[in-house]
């Protein structure tokens, strides 16, 4: 099963909705979902205000992904103590590298000349703390991956030593189907408004659009 995670934010109305400020003047929900890219169906989600970090939601969102199962994170969800925690339950995950994370190169994979992947390189994280969170050797790919039709450069890391450069920046390709669904989702139930102002209220309203939409595709509509 390949999972893909990553939020949407909400935005919300300060004045009337204090429960949801997290910046001076500006007021916003957050879902946290978890996407299984073979069915298109969530399998698991938050909605809370966007105080809590993308990284301090990660646990709760991957805490049931089992052994061999494979998750995309976007960078923001990146916690080497996180990421060492679920390769020890032998799950396989691959994301964006943090550009300030300096790293040291163990090993240099060869790459075929003029292709789609720049480097290939298995690292250690240099850093004491990062090093402490995630003492294993990962890998890093930096690639050009087609994102809106239009080619960027991106460095990609991942703990499965093993696949070709091209899997990984395959898989990591796949995480942009989650932003179609975040897309289809407010579109279609209009996640603009609002009925009430609470917090509950917030919740009910997201999960609700959540569960038609979801029976919407179960239904083939």
């Amino acid at each position: 099963t390949i999972h893909v995670v990553d939020a949407t934010t909400l935005q919300l109305i300060a004045s009337c909705m204090d429960w949801a400020k997290h910046r001076r003047r500006k007021a916003a929900a957050q879902c946290h979902l978890r996407l299984n890219l073979q069915s298109f169906l969530p399998r698991f989600a938050i909605s809370d205000t966007a105080r809590q970090s993308d990284a301090q939601r990660a646990r709760a969102v991957c805490a049931d992904i089992q052994e061999g199962e494979i998750v995309i994170f976007d960078k923001a969800y990146v916690d080497f103590e996180h990421l060492s925690d679920v390769a020890t339950r032998g799950v396989l995950w691959v994301t964006r590298a943090q550009e300030h994370r300096q790293a040291t190169v163990s090993q240099v994979l060869p790459v075929k000349a003029g292709g789609q992947i720049v480097a290939d390189e298995l690292i250690e994280l240099k850093n004491a703390g990062s090093q402490k969170a995630y003492p294993k050797v990962m890998r890093r790919m930096v690639a050009w991956v087609e994102v809106d039709g239009q080619e960027r450069l991106m460095t990609l890391i991942t703990n499965q030593l093993t696949w070709s450069a091209e899997s990984g920046v395959a898989l990591y390709r796949c995480r942009w189907s989650i932003e179609v669904f975040f897309k289809q989702l407010k579109q279609t139930l209009q996640l603009g408004d609002f009925l009430g102002t609470s917090a509950n209220a917030v919740r009910w309203q997201v999960w609700i659009a959540r569960w038609v939409y979801v029976l919407s595709l179960l239904s083939g509509c």
